[in-house]
């Protein structure tokens, strides 16, 4: 595999198409499509779906993280030895509500050194984007190690169902049912937020069945439950005294744990450093 041939591969997929990776690497859509048709003869494999975006084949998956593995070390070998002091892009995964509460201050120190690329997920998806290539890093609830990755647990974020205290007077005047929660709104993040979905299954209510309101923001989120709109799994770290835990058996201990690359990256391991200090101080 030769290295102008993996730059193809990423500009491609990163682009969508043909065309996009050529204005990237300044030369044509042919030459490009030959680097990519030259470099899956050698392995005997496709690794480009030719659709409208381009996509990564499995093959192309564990080609394209090894292009952005490269990709990586040879910006910071760059940047250090051009001694301007600032190091290469650190790609990372990072759920929503560690996003808004503690991952932003612990890598605040850093930012003067190193730049970042985050990329907001849903806990249980960030581990895919480091299985893509996408990023280097991903704080994730997936504890099985994405292959050619390390894991480290960094502790455990507590949600609490929670509403203010005229939501649960009206809805749960009786204490929580589960023919109250058939009705009551509840408040959820996005398509991939099973949090509210595994409290409503303790009762078996299917998380089809309540009116649903979608707040994909965080800090909207929990301003959200706080407007009154429903009932949400809010963690401690975003409390407000205007809300209320209306079933403290109903509290959701989420682990999260931090996959990395398997390679030696001064700037990869200051952000690993950071945020298990920072975890160490604010998760359980």
């Amino acid at each position: 595999m030769e290295i102008e041939q993996l730059r193809a591969l990423k500009a491609v997929v990163d682009g969508g198409t043909f065309e996009a990776a050529a204005r990237t690497l300044h030369v044509t859509p042919s030459a490009v499509s030959q680097r990519i048709k030259s470099l899956e003869q050698s392995l005997g494999r496709t690794l480009v779906q030719r659709s409208k975006p381009v996509a990564a084949t499995q093959s192309g998956i564990a080609v394209l993280r090894l292009a952005r593995q490269i990709d990586t070390l040879t910006g910071q070998t760059r940047a250090e030895l051009n001694d301007d002091g600032i190091a290469a892009p650190v790609s990372l995964a990072v759920n929503a509500d560690s996003m808004a509460t503690w991952v932003l201050p612990v890598l605040a120190p850093l930012a003067s050194q190193t730049t970042f690329d985050l990329h907001r997920q849903d806990q249980d998806r960030t581990a895919q984007l480091l299985h893509d290539g996408i990023v280097s890093a991903a704080i994730t609830s997936v504890a099985d190690p994405v292959r050619g990755c390390t894991v480290r647990r960094l502790g455990a974020m507590r949600y609490r169902p929670s509403a203010t205290p005229g939501f649960v007077e009206r809805w749960f005047p009786a204490g929580v049912t589960a023919a109250a929660l058939r009705v009551a709104p509840v408040v959820v993040f996005d398509a991939d937020d099973r949090l509210q979905d595994n409290y409503l299954q303790r009762f078996d209510v299917e998380p089809h069945e309540p009116p649903r309101h979608l707040v994909p923001a965080s800090a909207d989120y929990a301003r959200a439950v706080d407007l009154g709109f429903g009932w949400g799994m809010i963690p401690d770290l975003q409390a407000r005294d205007s809300l209320k835990c209306f079933d403290d058996n109903g509290i959701d201990d989420v682990t999260l744990y931090w996959q990395q690359w398997s390679l030696s990256s001064p700037a990869l391991q200051r952000a690993a450093d950071a945020v298990a200090a920072g975890a160490a101080r604010m998760l359980l």
